[in-house]
């Protein structure tokens, strides 16, 4: 029977679950005893009996909806002091429990996984600015060329051996542990995640065994939420220093910015820590690539002993992720010999470096989700070794996020690329023709066309014999929000449109 799945009666009637408080690790003030009915973060869709979770927020306290939760007949409040004061009122005489405690989001993360009491059997999360879709989804390949049904969970949701959607790189604890109780029902036994730095601040995945940990690079990015590098740095440390267990094996890129730091984090918690990059101290060592129109070759050391092969992906960062997932595989127990065999196999993630279209004077487009400093520039010096001719690039920022990193990105692209086109992305509330100019202050040379198809357009028209253009940004997404709305917009689909469009192939 699944998690979370009806029990049936000896009369043959539906059982409605419940389980104690105590049942879920949780002590209600008073020693008031409730049996709960399921969980909610929503007081939209709490049911009578359920445990809701008022959580403190960004601008909300979630104790603001305490009222309407025990309105919809909530069984049980869990939430912090001041939520307990906000809805001190609503909670004085009602029979519902009330459990105060100083971490609700641990609390909540860890009554999830007593709740849904599943998960497959090896879990492993990777966290960093870039790379994470890409080294998530390598794993999971990885597992599934050795023969074991596999998952990987984040950005682009659940892929693999099953499959779901997910409104958010790390769901919230009561998501999280159902999609995980739902993928081991399913018989998923491995499930690589996407840990992000709100995910882990949040304390979303506390309550996850995770067999090991990856750790990618660390630029700039969300300090709209992290009050500023430090604390982004902190939180993303968090993965090591507090949720991999005493067992779990660390897999941190040493050549990357903090890379070194995030390995002292991990041998300060007494992991067994792989170490990847070019350096001598790395246990998987990149050795040399060689690039070509198609992919590259990687030479590279396990533990002193080389190997060589062949990727079929585009971008010398590709060959960095791919270690660090072959990395999590070994960590989590896979043969080393067995995980080399299966890379030449491995594919890219749709939206990350992802061939568009090619026209028919030979030059490609490329889609690739970057959208920050680092990992436009990351992109583009990537792109380089493969392409002959100019690299052009069509790029904008998102609205009503970290301000301080748009001129950034507009310098990164001037430096790396030959020709730019500087769009919009994702405005948002924002006036876009604002994030442009803060946009192109560091990319003055640019040309501004607000209207991303346009955009594209032009740059897919620019493309001579040898030049590669690279659309970045939006990368899996497949809309533009602008204002409170979403509107269709894929950038794959633009530029095959475009390419259909010059090259006389539409009818």
């Amino acid at each position: 029977m699944p998690p979370g799945a009806p029990a049936e009666g000896c009369a043959g009637m539906t059982e409605i679950k419940t389980k104690s408080l105590a049942g879920l690790g949780l002590t209600a003030q008073g020693g008031a005893e409730a049996r709960v009915t399921g969980l909610s973060v929503d007081s939209r869709t709490v049911k009578p009996g359920h445990l809701f979770a008022g959580l403190p927020g960004t601008r909300v306290h979630g104790g603001e909806f305490i009222q309407y939760a025990l309105r919809m007949g909530a069984g049980a409040i869990l939430t912090d002091a001041e939520g307990a004061r906000i809805a001190a009122e609503e909670l004085a005489g009602n029979p519902a429990a009330l459990i105060v405690v100083e971490e609700p989001r641990a609390a909540l993360a860890y009554a999830a996984a007593l709740w849904f009491e599943a998960q497959p059997d090896v879990v492993v999360a990777v966290t960093g600015t870039n790379g994470k879709t890409s080294v998530a989804s390598f794993t999971r390949q990885i597992w599934q060329a050795l023969g074991l049904s596999a998952v990987n969970v984040g950005t682009t949701g659940v892929e693999g051996d099953w499959e779901a959607p997910l409104a958010h790189t790390t769901p919230e604890p009561i998501t999280l542990h159902r999609v995980l109780a739902e993928a081991a029902a399913a018989g998923v036994t491995h499930a690589a995640m996407e840990a992000s730095s709100h995910g882990l601040a949040q304390r979303r995945l506390d309550a996850v065994h995770l067999a090991a940990g990856g750790f990618t690079n660390l630029t700039q990015d969300h300090l709209d939420y992290h009050a500023d590098f430090e604390d982004y740095f902190a939180a993303k440390a968090g993965l090591f220093s507090r949720i991999l267990s005493d067992d779990g094996v660390a897999v941190i890129q040493m050549d990357s910015l903090r890379g070194t730091e995030m390995a002292e984090v991990a041998d300060r918690a007494g992991l067994e820590v792989i170490r990847v990059g070019r350096g001598e101290t790395c246990h998987l060592r990149i050795l040399g690539l060689r690039f070509d129109a198609t992919g590259q070759d990687v030479r590279f050391s396990w533990n002193g002993t080389i190997h060589q092969t062949r990727l079929e992906l585009i971008g010398g960062f590709q060959s960095e992720n791919v270690m660090i997932a072959a990395g999590l595989a070994i960590a989590s127990g896979s043969d080393p010999t067995e995980v080399f065999k299966t890379l030449p196999q491995l594919r890219g993630v749709r939206g990350r470096m992802q061939l568009a279209a090619t026209r028919t004077n030979g030059a490609a487009v490329y889609v690739d989700y970057a959208h920050t400093p680092d990992a436009l520039a990351t992109a583009l010096k990537a792109l380089r070794p493969h392409v002959m001719g100019r690299l052009i690039c069509v790029f904008g920022a998102g609205g009503d996020r970290d301000r301080g990193k748009r001129p950034l990105m507009g310098a990164a692209v001037a430096e790396n690329a030959d020709v730019a086109f500087v769009t919009d992305d994702n405005p948002r509330t924002e006036d876009p023709a604002a994030i442009r100019a803060a946009v192109l202050e560091g990319c003055p040379g640019a040309t501004e066309v607000g209207d991303r198809a346009e955009a594209i357009l032009r740059g897919v028209d620019a493309l001579q014999p040898g030049d590669a253009l690279l659309v970045a940004g939006k990368g899996h997404e497949q809309g533009q929000t602008v204002g409170d709305t979403v509107y269709p917009f894929d950038d794959v689909e633009q530029a095959s449109v475009a390419v259909a469009a010059l090259d006389g192939h539409l009818t």
